[in-house]
């Protein structure tokens, strides 16, 4: 069930950010709840997060930007996959420093995908050239540096969250079984 909330804040804030009352310039809950998705739910349930985003991405395309759809969409839609199957790795292996890896790949990962798309599909007029795609990068360097900070900190802050429900979980089954 806490899998299910982080994705539905992480598109709620996406919502909210995307209408304009307030603006993340990168800072979001999208990989850390992914992440975190992929590491407690099965394989088959990781189309519904994707959904959730994929929907939320044609509302802010459709009624909020007025933007026309492009190739860059399908790589990003197909993006939303890629933590959660990164979150499988984390399975029966969820401490800090793994948690911060992931965490770290993700924010890595989506910084590379999305502006090599935007540079080759998407509505900005980059040149198809070496130096149009180093400025596609190159602008998008504050949006990285927020990206990052949110993948990782969000990380470990909803694993330490599902690591406190867990505990909290495990000791009041001991306490009843100890009553009994």
């Amino acid at each position: 069930m806490l899998a299910y909330l982080f994705v539905v804040l992480a598109v709620l804030l996406r919502l909210v950010a995307g209408t304009g009352a307030f603006a993340t310039l990168g800072f979001s809950l999208v990989g850390a709840s992914l992440l975190f998705f992929g590491s407690r739910m099965p394989r088959k349930h990781f189309w519904i997060p994707a959904a959730l985003l994929i929907g939320s991405d044609i509302y802010l395309n459709l009624r909020v930007y007025q933007l026309p759809f492009t190739l860059d969409q399908i790589v990003m839609w197909s993006w939303y996959l890629v933590p959660c199957f990164i979150g499988l790795l984390l399975r029966d292996r969820v401490k800090p420093l793994n948690v911060f890896g992931a965490g770290l790949g993700t924010g890595v990962g989506f910084f590379l995908t999305s502006n090599l798309a935007v540079w080759a599909f998407g509505n900005i007029a980059y040149a198809k050239n070496l130096s149009g795609l180093i400025l596609c990068y190159t602008k998008a360097i504050p949006f990285f540096r927020n990206g990052i900070i949110s993948d990782v900190v969000f990380s470990l802050v909803f694993f330490g969250i599902g690591a406190l429900v867990a505990q909290t979980q495990h000791e009041g089954a001991v306490s009843k079984s100890a009553a009994a």
